[in-house]
């Protein structure tokens, strides 16, 4: 189980484990969790936002509740962006990587920046407020590019050099090559697996990451740098196929100290080594 804390407004997630109980201990046992959490934050055990998280599949995680919920604006960093606790199996803002956030926004000054599976867009939005000189935020779905929109707009970014596109990634990275575009920072985060209809084929990042990777790298500039991450339990790094470069595994400085034992995620930094 997990809790996590925006603007003082607990979102608890219960994980999958192999503890067995039958169904009215487990019931009994998330109504007594929903009671304790309810009262350290002096909440009714109903209104708390509280959710059962299995092994997803496809787009699960993007995927909606049946609950509605009501915007919550919250800060990081000085910047404010938009959550919603209840409507959605994920927040809109992974918390795991706000220390990432942080780094790539202290390298975007004078940087053209590309953001890839951009989710609700919160790497841009740091990478815009770091000075970026030029951003692209690429996602699939209309409502999170619509997200990423609202959060721009929660910042005073400007929108005419912070361009949001909606597009089927794997796809674009097909085409860029095309495109003569260079990057002076990257950063993927892509789902584990991916099988949306509206996507030219699926998507699976152990099996893919390596030309994913590969493309990134023909994309970036001479001192360019890539930033990889992905949330794949037993997720293995193929160094071995990709292109020249160096791989700089950097898990331990992107995961707080509040995650405690627990890997949610790993990253590496990729640089191309220079012509």
């Amino acid at each position: 189980m997990a809790v996590d804390v925006y603007a003082g407004i607990p979102h608890v997630q219960v994980y999958e484990t192999r503890w067995e109980a039958d169904d009215a201990a487990y019931d009994t046992w998330l109504k007594e969790v929903r009671e304790t959490v309810g009262a350290v934050f002096g909440l009714s055990p109903e209104t708390l936002a509280m959710k059962v998280r299995r092994r997803q599949k496809g787009t699960e995680q993007y995927e909606k509740t049946g609950q509605e919920g009501d915007e919550l604006i919250v800060s990081e960093d000085g910047l404010r962006f938009s959550v919603n606790l209840h409507a959605y199996l994920d927040t809109g803002l992974f918390l795991d990587h706000r220390q990432t956030r942080a780094m790539v926004r202290e390298r975007s000054q004078g940087k053209r920046f590309l953001n890839l599976f951009a989710y609700t867009g919160s790497f841009s939005v740091h990478a815009a407020a770091g000075g970026a000189s030029e951003s692209l935020t690429l996602d699939l779905s209309r409502t999170y590019q619509e997200w990423s929109l609202r959060n721009f707009q929660l910042n005073g970014l400007d929108l005419t050099r912070h361009r949001l596109e909606r597009v089927d990634v794997m796809q674009w990275l097909e085409d860029a090559p095309r495109l003569g575009r260079r990057y002076d920072l990257i950063v993927m985060d892509p789902p584990s697996f991916s099988n949306s209809k509206k996507m030219t084929a699926t998507l699976d990042v152990q099996r893919d990451h390596a030309w994913m990777i590969n493309r990134c790298l023909g994309l970036l500039s001479a001192r360019g740098e890539l930033f990889f991450s992905n949330n794949r339990r037993g997720f293995k790094l193929y160094e071995n196929e990709l292109a020249p470069c160096r791989v700089e595994e950097i898990t331990r400085q992107t995961v707080p100290e509040d995650f405690g034992r627990g890997r949610p995620h790993r990253c590496w930094i990729i640089r191309r080594l220079e012509d």
